[in-house]
């Protein structure tokens, strides 16, 4: 086969085995033949469930074990039929199969593929990289599928099963590509964050997962498909597996033969209605990597910005120019009232340039910088799972197609969870910008020492003042923000599927461009909207500071003395800096976390 005599394939296969035979006994249980997978690194070697049908297939006198006739008998009979289906393929009949011949052939087996997903599929297939795959790749990657008389659609449900883990939303972990380490640093990472969730929690079987629709970009039609074994050669009906669990492959489920099912007793065959799924704990854990891609995201977006939001700050804190201001206004001089409005900027600009130059444009960003990771991994990764919390509400498990309203909360909810995760570093870091004056502390002895005043305060209560006020304004924040987004972002899809003639809508992702400025018009909507219970929050905690003398009694206390001192217009006190800052931060956020999630497969 494939130019390959029965002697050298006898050897081939017998050399196979002896790798696989790990323990020497001359044959394989369970245990044996996974370690042997293992030995040879095979896509298999984690799939219990399939590593499971691949030995009943095998197990011709059924006793548990595989010999290496049974072996020999199986992997003749497999390559017999993968090279029925490799010849099928091969439209041009060269002996190799290129991305086009592939693509079609998926398309009329119903196996509805975006092009990036086949060129992955492609790539793990084609081990010599030459842009073909020729039938001793084909062979060597599909040679333990467990499937009878496999076809395309059984293919390809074994590479996700194998080689990618598919979750509900049709997105993927790579878990064996051998010339990537980041499957295996996210699975590190679940099982550091989530192990111990994981293990106070069953794991849902496949009875009781959620049935979510298919893949956002790879729909695979499944029906039943009737096949016949290698080694008894009895037709039976097979379920190709299903993607329902996004971590354990499943197995197929078998069925009786349609005489059989002629032959039963109508009174035997008892019809249960369908039941809704019971919720696990674990249904609502979205893949880690929503959370390393938000992280990410936060970081460099703030970094970047962080001498706009340090003038933000400072203009908030700072009462004594708005009240030159408003004295002018109220007296009828109103050029000069306008002069001083429009020196506000530049003076903070040079009064910050004087307290420390270039550190001084950068005071917080390093406490701030240890804040926004958890804060943005905490709003992107909540924002998934309130999204399929949604959708089990409304009782479709798909948290792609849940109702706008039921979007705009999951946005609100998310943000609130990040506000309240980072709120005493939020205090901490706005304390700390106000505490910085020229000739005072710098770096971690100003943070030793405020964090110490705080304390000495008024204890824990002190990192929290204004958390109410902050999570209020926190929700239609974020609620207005990801909702804008993602609205924006599913009618660019579907523009561009219409004007490119594209078929999946990971095709017709919008570009960075385009991500940046639909990331800085939502921010900028989200921001304007919710400013004036930021600003009150600000004052709330950084009250009593160097830069900000006045104290407050509270919310009502610090709204009064606001509209009192400085009019309504002091409530969007510093709102030019802070879109100046929240524009370009929300666009480089969302631009870098939607090319991470591009990396990370969860698309």
């Amino acid at each position: 086969m494939n130019g390959e005599s029965a002697e050298e394939r006898e050897g081939r296969l017998r050399d196979l085995w002896r790798r696989l035979d790990v323990r020497k006994k001359g044959s394989l249980d369970m245990p044996a033949l996974k370690s042997g997978l293992q030995n040879i690194n095979h896509p298999l070697k984690d799939a219990d469930s399939l590593i499971s049908d691949m030995l009943g297939a095998c197990d011709i006198n059924h006793d548990g074990e595989i010999t290496y006739e049974e072996f020999v008998r199986f992997c003749k009979e497999t390559e017999r039929q993968l090279r029925t289906l490799f010849d099928a393929v091969d439209r041009n009949k060269d002996g190799r199969l290129d991305k086009s011949e592939l693509a079609q052939a998926f398309e009329k087996a119903g196996v509805m593929v975006s092009n990036a997903r086949l060129d992955r599929f492609f790539g793990y297939i084609d081990k010599d990289h030459d842009g073909m795959i020729d039938f001793t790749e084909w062979r060597d990657f599909l040679l333990f599928i467990p499937a009878n008389a496999p076809g395309l659609k059984a293919v390809f449900n074994f590479y996700s099963s194998t080689v990618l883990k598919l979750t509900a939303e049709g997105d993927v972990a790579m878990t064996h590509q051998p010339s990537s380490g980041i499957g295996m640093t996210l699975d590190f990472l679940k099982n550091s964050l989530f192990g111990a969730v994981i293990q106070l929690v069953p794991q849902p079987s496949h009875a009781t997962m959620p049935s979510d629709s298919d893949d956002e970009h790879t729909t695979i039609m499944q029906p039943e498909i009737a096949a016949v074994t290698p080694f008894d050669h009895k037709p039976h009906i097979i379920d190709a597996p299903p993607n329902s669990d996004p971590h354990i492959p499943t197995k197929p489920a078998r069925r009786k033969t349609t005489a059989a099912l002629s032959q039963a007793e109508p009174e035997h065959i008892i019809t249960t209605p369908p039941q809704l799924p019971q919720l696990k704990l674990t249904d609502l854990v979205p893949n880690v990597g929503y959370f390393i891609a938000g992280g990410l995201a936060g970081i460099t977006s703030r970094t970047v910005t962080a001498p706009l939001d340090r003038l933000k700050v400072y203009l908030i804190a700072q009462t004594g120019i708005a009240a030159d201001a408003v004295s002018a206004a109220k007296g009828g001089q109103a050029v000069e009232a306008t002069k001083q409005a429009s020196r506000t900027m530049l003076v903070a600009v040079k009064e910050l340039w004087a307290a420390g130059g270039v550190k001084s444009m950068f005071a917080g960003n390093g406490i701030n910088v240890v804040k926004v990771m958890p804060e943005s991994a905490v709003k992107f990764g909540s924002y998934e799972a309130c999204k399929r919390a949604v959708a089990h509400f409304e009782g479709h498990n798909d948290p792609r197609n849940i109702s706008q309203p039921s979007q705009f909360v999951a946005g609100g909810v998310a943000g609130m969870a990040a506000q309240a995760v980072v709120y005493p570093l939020d205090t901490l870091k706005f304390r700390m910008q106000c505490e910085t004056v020229p000739g005072g502390e710098h770096g971690n002895k100003l943070l030793l020492h405020t964090a110490q005043k705080m304390w000495a305060r008024n204890g824990i209560v002190s990192f929290y003042r204004g958390l109410p006020m902050g999570l209020v304004g926190m929700f239609p924040y974020a609620a207005i923000d990801l909702f804008t987004f993602e609205t924006l972002k599913r009618k660019m899809v579907v523009r561009n599927m219409k004007l490119y003639n594209l078929k999946h809508e990971e095709d017709a992702l919008p570009g960075n461009f385009t991500l940046a400025l639909m990331g800085g018009f939502s921010g900028a909507i989200g921001a304007s909207i919710v400013y004036p219970i930021n600003l009150l929050r600000t004052r709330l905690q950084s009250q009593g500071t160097a830069a900000h003398r006045r104290t407050y009694t509270g919310i009502a206390d610090v709204t009064r003395q606001t509209i009192q001192g400085e009019g309504f217009r002091g409530l969007f006190k510093g709102l030019t800096p802070n879109l100046l800052k929240v524009v370009p931060a929300v666009s480089i956020t969302y631009v870098v976390y939607e090319n991470c999630k591009k990396a990370l497969h969860l698309h």
